[in-house]
Formats: structure tokens, C-alpha cells, sequence
């Protein structure tokens, strides 16, 4: 089990304690309506199995200043009731800078992104706004487990 489905039982405890909850999971038909939606608006974007795994447990996370992008609003079947921060729209707002075009953006925090690296084909953390590399992941949810043990301090 990736680490990232630990701390998220973490998450969820915190939450409850303030009446909150962790959004809910999103459908096969809301990821494949994402894919879709990214080829015509991002181009040629593979997402990770590990982001859709994540996807599939909460459409995405707005905790302690972390944020990691879920499926955009109108992507979805359902109406919700909290904002989220959609993939493809946070993705089309970084884009507007040439030089951010290398990265598939999946997060962030008040300090840093969480991102794939097409060119080097890493993950990634930059420092916001510099986008200067702070660390390297192999995976997806290495990425997402630091991200989170960070949130949880």
C-alpha cells in the first residue's frame, strides 16, 4: 500500500475532529471523461496510474496549505459542494509561462509545486515561484507521501 493512503487515514482524522471530511472518490466515467478533456486541452499528457489510484480515493486534497489537484468540476457527474481545484484548469494557468510548459503540474503548497519533469521524466518539488528544484521522486506516490508527511507537521 503506497504511504500516501496512510496519511490520508491521518488527514481524515483531523478532519473529523473540525466536522470535515475528505472529498469523495471519483468514477470511471469522471477519469475517463479527464483523459479526454486533457489530450484536447494539454496535448499528448499520459497521467500516472499511481494519480488516478489517488483520484480514485479522494478527487483531490485541500489540507493544511497542500493541495493536490483533482478532477475539474465540470468534468464531474455530480455537483459538489466544495471547490475544487481542477487538473486541467490549475494545468492551462501554469502553461501561461513558456518555461513551465516542462512540468505536468499535480499540486501545490504555499512554497513549493508538485510536478512531473517531461524533460528529465522525474517528479519533482520546485520552490514557488523561482520553480529552482528542491527534490527529485522516483514515483508519483513518493512525491505525494512527502507532500503529505509535510501537510501533517
Amino acid at each position: 500500500m503506497p504511504q500516501w493512503k496512510e496519511l490520508l487515514i491521518e488527514v481524515e482524522k483531523i478532519e473529523s475532529k473540525y466536522d470535515s471530511s475528505l472529498r469523495n472518490p471519483v468514477s470511471s466515467s469522471e477519469i475517463i471523461k479527464m483523459k479526454q478533456t486533457i489530450q484536447k486541452k494539454l496535448g499528448n499528457i499520459i497521467i500516472p496510474e499511481s494519480y488516478i489510484e489517488f483520484l480514485k480515493n479522494v478527487n483531490g486534497l485541500d489540507f493544511n496549505g497542500l493541495v493536490i489537484y483533482g478532477v475539474d468540476e465540470t468534468l464531474l457527474d455530480n455537483k459538489v459542494d466544495e471547490e475544487v481545484q481542477g487538473f486541467i484548469e490549475t494545468n492551462e494557468i501554469w502553461y501561461e509561462n513558456d518555461w513551465q510548459k516542462q512540468y505536468i503540474f499535480f499540486g501545490d503548497s504555499d512554497t513549493a509545486w508538485y510536478c512531473y519533469d517531461l524533460n528529465e521524466g522525474v517528479y519533482v518539488e520546485l520552490d514557488k515561484p523561482s520553480g529552482t528544484l528542491i527534490k527529485s521522486f522516483d514515483s508519483f506516490d513518493s512525491m505525494v507521501g512527502n507532500a503529505l508527511e509535510a501537510s501533517l507537521l
